[in-house]
């Protein structure tokens, strides 16, 4: 699936979101780009709380499902319900499942099936990607 020929409940011009997201953010989450693994602060939150998505604040995942994966981004057995999608990324010469906002399409990061239990997955999303509201 393409997330560029979706319509999501937010949509924004290009000049849009370049005026609403820094240069690092709207490389990553509009032009599908990855942060440098450990570079977001929001890899060591461990508040009790909600991480949103930076491109238009719809709730994506809550603390209660954020583990220490070792891999440098933020990790997730789960997300809220609704809140993301997903689809097959075969950039990079590999086959990933993408997962991005379900609300605005920005892409967050990928899911793999290498979580602990009970999902045994790993959301492992970008940080710059999401904001921090704690509870």
């Amino acid at each position: 699936m393409d997330t560029n020929t979706i319509t999501y409940p937010v949509t924004r011009t290009e000049a849009e979101w370049r005026a609403r997201l820094t240069p690092e953010q709207y490389r990553v989450m509009r032009a599908h780009g990855t942060e440098r693994p450990g570079s977001c602060a929001l890899l060591h939150e461990k508040r009790a709380g909600t991480f949103t998505c930076a491109g238009c604040d719809q709730p994506l995942f809550s603390t209660e499902g954020k583990f220490e994966s070792g891999t440098g981004w933020p990790s997730f057995g789960a997300p809220l319900e609704g809140a993301v999608g997903v689809s097959r990324d075969m950039s990079h010469g590999m086959v990933r499942t993408e997962v991005h906002c379900a609300s605005c399409g920005s892409h967050l990061g990928h899911v793999f099936p290498d979580g602990p239990p009970p999902t045994h997955l790993r959301y492992c999303i970008n940080g710059v990607a999401m904001d921090f509201h704690p509870a």
